[in-house]
C-alpha cells in the first residue's frame, strides 16, 4: 500500500534515471494533458511531498500521486514493459531510459510559480528537510475530538503516514486507534514514534514494525484481523472509524480501517 516512505522510494528511483536530463519524449495518456509536449526541457528535479511526488520540467510541476493502486517504473530506453500499456498514464523519455507511471490516481501538471500554493495545505513532511515535529503536534493537537488514528493520518497535519504506520504506531502506544486526540496522554510521543518507524523504513521494499524481516512476521496488528496478538494471544479486532470525520484529508478512503488488540491497547 503506497504510503510516504513507497513514494521517497519511487521518488529516489525517477530521480536517479531522469534528474538532470533532457527529456526528448513525452507522453501524457490522460485527456487534460494529453496534447501536451515536453520534448526538449530539462527535468530539473525529482522530489516527495508526504505521498505526492513532483517532477520538475522546464517551467512546470508534474503532480502525481498513487493512489492504491498507482506506481512508477523505469526502464531502459526499448525495454519491454513489465505492466499494460493501457494502465501507463505519463511516458517520459530521455535518451537512455524511459519513466512510466502506471494507473496514478492523480496527474496533473500545474505552473511551477503555482507549485507552492498547490501543495501548501500539507503539513510537515517526516521524509522531508523540513520536518518539523513541534508544528506536526501542534496540528494534530488542534482538533481534540478526532480520533488519534484519523489525525495521525491527515495529511494537514504530517504529511507520510498511510494507514499501515497509523495502525502500528497505535499497537506500539498502547492506545485505541479510536481514542480521542485530548484522550492520547503525549501526542508528541506517537508523532515522535510516527516519524522513527517511517524513516527506519524509508529505503526498505518491505516495511516492519516488529524489527521481524521474514514474511507474515513484519506486523503487529494491521492486516491480521481474527489473529492472535503476537505479545498476549488475545485476538486482533477489525473495524473502521466513522465517516464524520470526513472533513480530514487522509487522501484515500480505506485509510479509516482500524486494526487493534483488545488487550494492549486501551
Amino acid at each position: 500500500m503506497p504510503e510516504g516512505d513507497t513514494v521517497y522510494r519511487a521518488a529516489g528511483r525517477l530521480r536517479e534515471a531522469i534528474e538532470g536530463r533532457v527529456l526528448i519524449r513525452s507522453d501524457f495518456r490522460v485527456p487534460k494533458f494529453a496534447t501536451l509536449d515536453l520534448a526538449g526541457e530539462l527535468v530539473h528535479s525529482v522530489a516527495s511531498k508526504g505521498k505526492h511526488l513532483l517532477i520538475r520540467v522546464g517551467d512546470v510541476t508534474i503532480h502525481s500521486h498513487l493512489k492504491m493502486e498507482g506506481e512508477w517504473r523505469v526502464y531502459r530506453r526499448g525495454e519491454r514493459w513489465t505492466r499494460p500499456a493501457f494502465q501507463a498514464r505519463v511516458v517520459l523519455d530521455t535518451a537512455d531510459t524511459s519513466a512510466v507511471g502506471f494507473e496514478l490516481g492523480l496527474l496533473e501538471v500545474i505552473a511551477a510559480s503555482a507549485e507552492a500554493d498547490e501543495m501548501g495545505y500539507l503539513g510537515p513532511d517526516l521524509l522531508g528537510d523540513d520536518w518539523d515535529a513541534h508544528e506536526a503536534v501542534r496540528r494534530v493537537e488542534a482538533a481534540p475530538g478526532v480520533p488519534i488514528a484519523v489525525a495521525l493520518l491527515d495529511q494537514r497535519n504530517l504529511a507520510g503516514l498511510g494507514n499501515v504506520f497509523v495502525n502500528e504506531l497505535c499497537f506500539l502506544r498502547g492506545q485505541l486507534p479510536q481514542r480521542p486526540v485530548a484522550d492520547v496522554a503525549d501526542v508528541a510521543a506517537s508523532v515522535d514514534l510516527g516519524h522513527r518507524l517511517i524513516v527506519a523504513n524509508r529505503d526498505r521494499s518491505d516495511r516492519t514494525t516488529t524489527g521481524v524481516d521474514r514474511r507474515g512476521q513484519r506486523l503487529w496488528v494491521y492486516g491480521r484481523g481474527g489473529q492472535p496478538c503476537r505479545r498476549c494471544g488475545t485476538k486482533i479486532q477489525r473495524g473502521e472509524l466513522g465517516r464524520e470525520t470526513s472533513g480530514s484529508i487522509i487522501e484515500d478512503p480505506q485509510l479509516r480501517v482500524t486494526y487493534w488488540c483488545p488487550h494492549c491497547q486501551s
